[in-house]
């Protein structure tokens, strides 16, 4: 019986999707006695949920919901801030909302430019009033509205004032040095001039961070540039406004690639669909397109919605949604998924999802949802951040008026070295590495087919050591096939396979079919006998006469009751039942005359898997329901040393647990309603096949799109190589800040060269955080990732 509970919603319950939806046949014409377990017995009644139980529908018709669960009593409010495009803004609005009662919990998207905010206040204009006293203007955004399309990173305008507050910056440093004379009336102007064109921003940014008692960026900024000024620095003053203007502009720039990279990975079905109106066929826009119409697909195109193939076959591209590099050929009853291309063919399918909510919008909230989730990393930063800044802020000013009292010198020049310390206090490169870095790596592993709940997640698979595979379905097919033909006397084998396959026609017992599958992939031209007299023996077979012979077809115990069994028959049957198959003897009036085995045969890329596991020192455990022939049989074969049978789920999840005590963090991978328990036991819970399938991508961890068990291992080097890209940012960051604080001290370092290295260090983080959307350096990466694991590991 399976063990769903209908309650438990909050569980990972990953369902495998498949290009066939179960028939929701549970007529079982006869039993060839073979025991599957409870593996098997959980995952066929999975099956049956799967096509008989109400669908589950999801309030994301537009495809934008959020996905987090609200806190309880709460209510939502949603805005686009366009001016919150950094965690500056961030932190800013983080300190004036969460002190507000009645605001409970902020989800911020940067990549989107998006705050939902959940409270338990009557009027919720009050966020919106104190996000205009902040200077953010927010625009209200209906509960499921889409994501609009954001304004370009820089504006024409934007580039207009930046170029001429170049050319001021730059003219007044040449006069300044070519006449000695920083505070003449053409330098003042100049500086004057780049100042008003590219700080402003940053000046009323600054101020805004004052009144609210907020030491970011903008405010040390602000304090550089007055000094300065107060100093009679015009030149340097202006300098650093540009620098810091076009340190920005790039910045933002690197953000909407970021962005970009997301935005291609889900925006990539066609606008209009081919439906058919009456017998003529028409354009219309996909949003107008109801479920049950019928579309047509072309050669070259792209499919607009999730549908299912009524006629015609096609080879499909699925790769923006599953990652699968290789074509899929498509016929009548297979699911579609708006997105993939058509390579070759044309099909004609019925739409089974509205546009808001076909996979590609699935996954384009699943993203969304994920890059409002604060990875570990960032939160420590950003906690390292909050006492980080005072402390060097308070350091600076300790400078500015102990520093001519202890060891002499000049006000001036003691305050122009507090200025500059300052602006190395800013942690801007250390805070925006983060977010900036595990966006990359979500978008990375979407284009892969892979699917990450978060950045928590895509993190916490560097740490695994130990990952749990649930055999039926993920490391094989999950469908018995035919594997073995033994002939027992004179008659061929080929004769006595289409016998046995025409007492099997009449069936449909999983077991059955393999068998009549493989003659029929043997001998294709071939039909099947005429049989009389059929009749099922209960646990044991069937029976049948063909031109006035009786047969017999069935299991161990069949060919006993009959009084056929011989030692010969017994060493045979004992091979196929210790390689895990089921042994189905086919007997005439006199005795055995063949011998069949039915499996259910390995994935082509579960051995791969499992090796890609093992190479990065990942232990692989296989948890079965099926008996424990069979999961050895499995484990040799695919040189798993450690394989458990006859589980039951909740012994599924006691031996999670147990793997937990003894590894650590443990992954489990599954795809059966039967796995949930342990799924959610486990540190990281993967979904296999979970393309098409909305359970799989609302409540897995980790989901895989397509049914390749080898993107586990791919999952691991990417989080591996995420992880080291943070800890890079983070040495760059503080390393460079360090030397600076240095060179300030000595003495050495000026203003604009220590906003240069602030920034210059942002940039830095910004473009080797990127580097994850780069194909070729994931697989580059993977020895160095395996490397840097086991210097991690304990000896």
């Amino acid at each position: 019986m399976s063990q769903h509970d209908p309650t438990s919603t909050a569980l990972r319950l990953p369902v495998q999707a498949q290009d066939h939806e179960p028939a929701c046949d549970h007529d079982h014409a006869h039993d060839h006695g073979h025991d599957h377990g409870p593996d098997a017995h959980t995952h066929a009644h999975a099956a049956a949920d799967a096509c008989c139980a109400p669908t589950t529908q999801t309030d994301c018709l537009t495809g934008v919901c959020n996905t987090n669960p609200a806190p309880e009593g709460t209510s939502r409010v949603r805005y686009r801030i366009d001016k919150m495009d950094c965690p500056t803004e961030e932190r800013l609005i983080r300190n004036k909302l969460e002190a507000m009662p009645g605001v409970v919990q902020l989800d911020f998207n940067l990549v989107n430019r998006e705050l939902t905010v959940y409270h338990r206040l009557d009027q919720p204009q009050e966020i919106a009033v104190a996000l205009d006293k902040l200077g953010m203007a927010p625009n209200l955004l209906e509960a499921n509205a889409p994501v609009s399309v954001l304004p370009p990173a820089l504006s024409r305008r934007q580039k207009g004032l930046l170029a001429v507050a170049g050319a001021a910056a730059v003219a007044a440093e040449v006069i300044a040095w070519s006449s000695g004379q920083e505070a003449s009336w053409m330098v003042m102007a100049l500086a004057a001039v780049s100042i008003l064109s590219a700080g402003l921003p940053t000046l009323k940014k600054g101020w805004i961070a004052l009144r609210n008692l907020t030491l970011n960026i903008n405010f040390l900024m602000s304090i550089a540039v007055a000094g300065a000024v107060a100093l009679g620095k015009w030149p340097e003053a202006a300098m650093v406004v540009f620098l810091f203007a076009v340190a920005e502009a790039i910045e933002a720039l690197s953000l909407e690639r970021a962005r970009n990279a997301i935005k291609a990975l889900t925006a990539i079905a066609p606008e209009t669909a081919e439906v058919k109106a009456g017998e003529a066929w028409e354009s219309k826009p996909v949003a107008g397109v109801a479920v049950g119409s019928r579309i047509r697909v072309r050669t070259g195109a792209r499919v607009p919605l999730d549908a299912r193939v009524d006629s015609g076959r096609a080879a499909l591209n699925q790769a923006p949604i599953t990652g699968e590099s290789l074509p899929v050929d498509k016929q009548a009853g297979d699911l579609l998924y708006a997105g993939s291309i058509v390579a070759d063919g044309v099909v004609e399918a019925t739409v089974t999802a509205s546009a808001g909510d076909s996979t590609l919008a699935r996954i384009a909230l699943a993203i969304q949802s994920a890059q409002s989730q604060r990875a570990p990393t960032q939160r420590f930063v950003d906690q390292f951040a909050r006492y980080y800044t005072p402390a060097v802020v308070v350091f600076a000013i300790a400078v500015a008026i102990l520093g001519p009292l202890l060891s002499g010198g000049g006000w001036s020049s003691w305050l122009y070295e507090a200025l500059v310390m300052l602006v190395i206090a800013c942690p801007c490169a250390l805070v925006v590495s983060t977010p900036v870095t595990v966006v990359s790596g979500l978008a990375a592993a979407a284009r892969r087919g892979i699917l990450i709940k978060g950045g928590v997640h895509l993190e916490g698979g560097r740490l695994l050591k130990a990952v749990a595979l649930d055999k039926t379905g993920t490391l094989t097919l999950g469908k018995p096939a035919l594997t073995d033909a033994i002939p027992l006397g004179d008659m061929p084998i080929a004769q006595a396979l289409r016998i046995a396959a025409s007492l099997d026609d009449h069936s449909t017992h999983p077991v059955a079919q393999a068998l009549v599958a493989g003659w029929r992939a043997q001998q294709p031209g071939a039909a099947v006998m005429p049989v009389d007299d059929f009749g099922v023996l209960q646990g044991r077979g069937v029976k049948g006469s063909m031109d006035g012979q009786v047969w017999h077809l069935g299991n161990h115990r069949l060919a006993e009751d009959i009084g056929v069994c011989s030692a010969a028959l017994e060493a045979q049957l004992a091979v196929l039942e210790r390689a895990g198959k089921t042994a189905i003897v086919l007997c005439d009036a006199v005795g055995p005359v063949a011998v069949f085995g039915v499996a259910d045969t390995l994935r082509p890329e579960s051995a791969q898997a499992v090796a890609a596991l093992k190479s990065l020192h990942v232990e692989p455990v296989m948890l079965t329901g099926d008996n424990p022939a069979t999961a050895r049989a499995i484990a040799v074969q695919l040189g798993i040393k450690d394989a458990r049978g006859n589980l039951l789920p909740q012994d599924k999840q006691a031996a999670v647990a147990e793997l937990h005590a003894r590894y650590g963090s443990v992954g489990m991978v599954g795809d059966g309603v039967n796995d949930a328990p342990a799924l959610a036991r486990a540190n990281i819970g993967f979904a296999m096949g979970a393309a098409g399938t909305a359970t799989a991508l609302e409540t897995a961890d980790v989901a895989i799109m397509d049914d390749d068990p080898r993107k586990i291992a791919d999952f691991i080097r990417l989080s591996r190589h995420t992880a080291m890209i943070l800890k890079q940012n983070i040495a760059l960051a503080l390393g460079i800040k360090a030397v600076f604080f240095v060179l300030a001290l000595s003495g050495v370092a000026t203003l604009w060269m220590a906003v240069f290295a602030d920034m210059g260090a942002s940039l830095l983080v910004v473009f080797n955080g990127m580097r994850l959307l780069r194909r070729r350096n994931v697989q580059r990466f993977d020895l160095l990732g395996s490397w840097f694991h086991n210097k991690e590991m304990p000896s």
